[in-house]
């Protein structure tokens, strides 16, 4: 192009190249290579049996706090009866305190214990499985 070309004409602008997205290649996290916990402990090794073993210990575990303490509170009630003066002699609709206390006074108790039992058992397998899984 000449000068007198350009001289009457506007100034070609280039137009800017098309703009271009560029993304990173979604990569899947790559676990290192090794054997799963799941398999160790269908295969009885001794990681397996750790496992297995802390997951029993910690129901067993779970199992003598729950019935210590149903029978600190199952024990309560005589005492309690025995100790405080003129319980021993009341009633309630013609029946005696005392049967009223152990004969229906317990199975609150129990059904109490029995519901934190289940709920805490049930924590400790889903913490179980989680470390299972994440291992």
């Amino acid at each position: 192009m000449t000068p007198e070309d350009t001289a009457g004409s506007k100034p070609v602008v280039p137009t800017p190249p098309r703009r271009v997205r560029v993304t990173a290649p979604i990569a899947q996290a790559r676990r290192a290579p090794g054997h799963p916990v799941a398999r160790e402990i269908a295969e009885q090794s001794e990681v397996g049996q750790v496992y297995v073993r802390s997951l029993i210990r910690s129901q067993l575990r779970l199992a003598v706090v729950v019935a210590v303490g149903f029978l600190l509170i199952l024990l309560a009630f005589p005492l309690l009866i025995a100790y405080v003066p003129g319980l021993e002699q009341a009633e309630f609709l013609g029946v005696p305190f005392s049967w009223l206390a152990l004969g229906v006074g317990v199975y609150p108790i129990i059904l109490l214990s029995a519901w934190l039992h289940v709920r805490a058992a049930a924590r400790n397998e889903a913490r179980y499985l989680d470390l299972v899984n994440d291992a």
